[in-house]
């Protein structure tokens, strides 16, 4: 970890409590069978087919689910259901496991979406996606990282549900008009619509062109040098002119509540973080952190025994950072104080 002047490195951050999940590889052993019954050597029951076919497809289902909500804590409650829906199936008359479960946890999740849209209507401040941390393998698959991007998924949340979902289920992982229909459960015509619809709102907003990879990594980390150090000379270099700065804080921190525009505005910000308290922690014992969030080059802030923000980016053909995204509401930040990396591959 990289700390800021004077930062001793925490001891450890504590992720959130566990919740019960669908089964994961090392529980697969001891599941399916009535008491006092155990398994024979070389024997495999018909429930552990149904579980490793589960697992097998669960990265999948999660990424799907990911990329419908915005939100990992409510992705994994649609994970969590579509198990209970596969338990309860009749798997013997299913024929492709692969497309029977995303084409569950797609309804899954369209439902929970429709489901959470007042609340997003009545939030306060600016709403953006939770944040995860991202493994390399998807960062190194450009298609992959751009459709988990911040910047993808805070335009997505402009669309309706039903148009996000057949969007991501089309333009992101394949799926023909005919397979979605079923998913979603609206003709095939209503979901050619909805697609035509999204692909043309989607097109107009997201950001046309960006640095490579490299550059946008080699920017961050000067980012990242500059806030620490509170240099804002070096900050101003990096930023475009009318870069924008969104910060989330869900009214459950202080954070700005309308967007910050402008690089003196926005460099001023940043190069604060050395000499001002947040959220009660003084600046000598906060710490930072350059991680791989959403499929690209991000920081985390955090204090002893907790994470307190993430900082991700968009930037412009020349390396320069067009937008900000700055993540504080606790409640969104659970996936990342876990500190486990997800792959969230599209196959």
């Amino acid at each position: 970890m990289t700390e800021l002047p004077g930062v001793t490195e925490p001891s450890g951050m504590t992720g959130p409590p566990d919740t019960p999940q669908p089964p994961g590889v090392a529980e697969l052993s001891g599941m399916g069978l009535p008491p006092g019954m155990t398994r024979r050597p070389g024997i495999t029951q018909p429930g552990d087919l149904d579980q490793q076919v589960f697992v097998q497809h669960r990265n999948l289902l999660f990424s799907v689910a990911y990329r419908v909500l915005g939100s990992a804590a409510d992705a994994e409650d649609a994970v969590q259901d579509a198990w209970l829906n596969w338990s309860a199936a009749d798997r013997s008359q299913v024929a492709d496991p692969k497309a029977y479960l995303t084409r569950i946890v797609s309804n899954v999740a369209l439902e929970r979406l429709r489901s959470t849209q007042r609340k997003r209507e009545a939030y306060v401040g600016p709403w953006l996606p939770e944040p995860i941390l991202t493994s390399a393998d998807t960062a190194e698959t450009i298609a992959d990282a751009d459709s988990v991007s911040m910047a993808m998924l805070v335009v997505l949340e402009t669309l309706n549900p039903l148009e996000r979902a057949v969007f991501v289920l089309k333009e992101v992982f394949d799926f023909s008009h005919a397979e979605i229909a079923e998913a979603v459960e609206r003709s095939e015509a209503a979901v050619r619509q909805a697609a035509h619809r999204a692909r043309e709102h989607v097109a107009a907003r997201r950001p046309r062109f960006a640095a490579d990879r490299s550059r946008q990594r080699q920017v961050t980390e000067r980012f990242f040098a500059a806030a620490t150090g509170g240099d804002m000379n070096a900050l101003m270099e990096l930023l475009s002119p009318d870069v924008t700065l969104w910060t989330d804080g869900g009214g459950k921190v202080r954070q700005a509540l309308r967007p910050v525009i402008g690089a003196a505005t926005v460099a001023a910000w940043f190069a604060s973080i050395g000499t001002v308290s947040y959220q009660g922690v003084e600046p000598a014992d906060m710490n930072a952190e350059l991680v791989e969030i959403n499929g690209g080059p991000g920081i985390v802030f955090g204090a002893p025994g907790r994470v307190i923000a993430t900082v991700t980016f968009d930037f412009d053909t020349d390396g320069r950072i067009t937008t900000i995204h700055n993540v504080a509401n606790p409640d969104k930040l659970q996936a990342v104080a876990d500190g486990t990396p997800r792959s969230l591959g599209t196959r």
